[in-house]
């Protein structure tokens, strides 16, 4: 069963995901501030990361560069998630090391799309 990480602040968000992941056969942890996903993306094995980008204590973007710039996690691929979708922050997303972008509210089946395709490569 493949593990995602979601760093989500909002409750309401995070158990509404975490839920539907978890229905469609994903085993899920959840991290509520960037400083304990990019710690949980180190200590815990993790085939995927949803990353909210505004987030307390570190924010997404600061929380991405620190787990692509490390050996241990750089190939875990992140999608980012934001509901402040701004002119430049899908390419920003993709500069600081995210695979994909995904704006709030989220669609779940185009999210599941985006989930399975970067799970496939390493699927086995």
């Amino acid at each position: 069963m493949p593990r995602i990480l979601l760093v989500e602040d909002n409750e309401m968000n995070r158990d509404m995901l975490s839920r539907r992941l978890i229905r469609n056969g994903y085993e899920v942890s959840v991290a509520m501030d960037g400083q304990q996903g990019a710690d949980k993306a180190l200590s815990e094995q993790h085939d995927l990361i949803l990353m909210d980008l505004s987030l307390p204590v570190i924010d997404g973007w600061e929380a991405t560069r620190r787990i692509k710039a490390n050996d241990a996690t750089r190939r875990i691929p992140i999608i980012a998630l934001t509901a402040h979708a701004m002119a430049g922050d899908r390419e920003k997303a993709m500069e600081v090391g995210c695979e994909d972008y995904e704006t709030k509210p989220i669609e779940m089946s185009r999210l599941l799309g985006k989930i399975a395709a970067l799970l496939k490569p390493t699927a086995g």
